[in-house]
């Protein structure tokens, strides 16, 4: 009987010493189990909080923006890669939305000038843009070559500007006058009435900005 309950004693006392290990070892698992099921719920709010860049922003940095864009040819010189390769007028003059601005640029006789420039910005009235001035005054203006040269000089500022120069600029051109800018992403506006319709757009020696409206000298 005393062997008996000294093996029973034993046996409890074994049993009480492993409980607390059990415990423990319980304890920790949860504790993990816890631990994962919370990092797996923060990695989407994570993600959630992480900025992104704009598209619009990232586009009117890297290429092309604005609606007009889509009026412009997909390939052949007229396209956006064929105008990367040729000089301003000559890149112009393969646009069928410009073909106004590149009759008056060649009666002022600045095909030329335009096309040996280095690093410019031209501000390229559409044709729809033209179309605004009542026949009778633009008739006018391009029978006035010194009044054409101011008009279409003025269209043009000395370097090259990125999206970013036009959200609040102010710029000298090559008529000596100023212009400015204001707008962000794919919308900006010059001299606070002439929308860029079609903005960023390389030449060979120069950057276009494509303007709803002939923009007149102040």
């Amino acid at each position: 009987m005393n062997a008996l309950r000294l093996r029973r004693a034993a046996v409890a006392v074994a049993a009480a010493a492993a409980l607390p290990f059990s415990l423990a070892a319980c304890s920790d698992s949860g504790s993990d189990t816890r631990s994962e099921a919370g990092a797996e719920a923060s990695a989407p709010a994570a993600q959630e909080n992480t900025p992104t860049t704009g598209t619009a922003t990232a586009t009117a940095a890297d290429g092309p923006f604005g609606p007009g864009c889509a009026s412009v040819p997909k390939d052949g010189a007229g396209s956006f890669d064929g105008m990367a390769k040729d000089p301003v007028a000559t890149a112009a003059s393969n646009n069928p939305a410009l073909s106004t601005l590149v009759a008056a640029v060649k009666q002022a006789g600045l095909v030329d000038t335009l096309n040996n420039a280095e690093n410019i910005t031209v501000f390229a009235p559409t044709n729809d843009a033209f179309a605004k001035i009542p026949k009778a005054d633009l008739d006018k203006v391009l029978a006035d070559k010194d009044m054409l040269t101011k008009i279409l000089t003025y269209h043009v500022v000395g370097q090259k500007l990125t999206p970013k120069q036009l959200e609040n600029g102010s710029f000298e051109t090559l008529q000596t006058g100023t212009l400015t800018t204001e707008g962000s992403g794919e919308a900006y506006t010059v001299n606070d009435s002439s929308k860029v319709v079609c903005g960023n757009v390389p030449t060979a020696n120069a950057t276009v900005y494509i303007v709803d409206t002939v923009l007149m000298p102040k």
